[in-house]
């Protein structure tokens, strides 16, 4: 009898290497890779804890006027009494003009032979837009100003004065009005009003002013150096400062969206700095930092286009998107600039 069994046929397996089943690896490859971009763009990474506010530094914030497009500190006492600016900082560089008050306050100042790296200690300055291209200004700083700006001086130069709160305002010109009050302290502003306001304030300006307080928390260091641009204008002013030395950079769309940006840096033992650009979408801080990376890695790795101290720099950089931010940090140490001073 005639076996009628049917011979076994092979089993045939689908290979993930051709055909089909390359194209179902692919597209299980790639949905793994969104997936992980998205939970990238998503994820919040850890930050620097911010340094506090010292309390007299914010007591004298709050009692800034309405609201402010611009938030600027500078410690030049702490900065002056830095391992940093005594023991790297060259002398030449420590005798320029490091901050520009305006064509009447500067020439006021050298009259009186007032030198910011020296005679200031601690400067907070308070823009804010009132018109077109028309900024009003607060400034409350302290140092050797009773010295230097005693009230008779200040009496025997005003145009007209006026009072409030209990201390008296001197006209200098038509759009800088100076109050001295407690100890070296001296008020600058464009007004009348805004000194009015200021030794007389209705509320907290930490209050009523959440996205500038926000920025100011955001900055890491709180000693030295800081600022917190609340306004687009501001910051895009400052990007462009930032990045005026790389055209292409300075011309790249996604890097100017940023719609509010905080900075801060520390001069103790070399110099640490950190800014944050908070952008309006996860997504246009992914794509920004994402190029920034990419730029300073390029850079780093040319060793014709860049130099080997510009390298060096940039190999202290860290570039990290945290959902709407772009935060970038440097931590650059004093070894970094002796060897600057040492290279022909």
């Amino acid at each position: 009898m005639q076996s009628t069994s049917v011979p076994e046929q092979p089993t045939l397996k689908r290979s993930l290497k051709k055909g089909p089943g390359l194209l179902i690896s692919i597209s299980v490859v790639s949905m793994l890779c969104f997936l992980a971009v998205v939970a990238w763009i998503n994820w919040p990474k850890p930050r620097l804890a911010p340094e506090p506010l010292n309390r007299e530094t914010k007591d004298l914030i709050s009692r800034i006027p309405g609201k402010s497009d611009a938030v600027i500190y500078v410690g030049m006492k702490d900065i002056r009494n830095s391992p940093f600016w005594n023991e790297v900082m060259p002398d030449s560089l420590k005798k320029l003009p490091l901050i520009s008050m305006g064509g009447k306050l500067d020439s006021l100042m050298n009259s009186r032979g007032f030198v910011i790296p020296d005679d200031l200690d601690t400067l907070i300055m308070s823009f804010r837009q009132t018109g077109f291209k028309k900024n009003d200004f607060l400034g409350i700083a302290s140092g050797r100003f009773s010295e230097k700006f005693p009230e008779s001086f200040l009496k025997a130069k005003s145009l007209e004065t006026a009072s409030a709160g209990g201390h008296t305002f001197y006209a200098l010109d038509r759009n800088i009005w100076v109050a001295p009050f407690g100890t070296n302290r001296i008020a600058v502003a464009g007004s009348r009003k805004m000194l009015e306001d200021f030794f007389q304030p209705a509320g907290n300006f930490f209050e009523r002013d959440s996205l500038s307080a926000a920025l100011i928390d955001k900055a890491v260091y709180k000693s030295h150096l800081w600022f917190a641009l609340p306004s687009a204008e501001w910051t895009n002013g400052a990007l462009k400062s930032l990045t005026s030395a790389n055209r292409d950079m300075n011309g790249l769309g996604n890097l100017n969206r940023i719609r509010h940006l905080a900075l801060s840096a520390s001069f103790k033992d070399g110099i640490k700095a950190e800014t944050e650009w908070v952008y309006k979408t996860r997504r246009a801080a992914f794509f920004a930092s994402t190029f920034l990376w990419g730029a300073a890695k390029l850079s780093s790795l040319s060793e014709s286009r860049t130099s080997k101290e510009a390298r060096e720099l940039l190999d202290k950089v860290r570039i990290q998107q945290n959902l709407e931010s772009v935060i970038i940090h440097a931590d650059l140490p004093e070894s970094l600039f002796r060897k600057s001073e040492k290279a022909p």
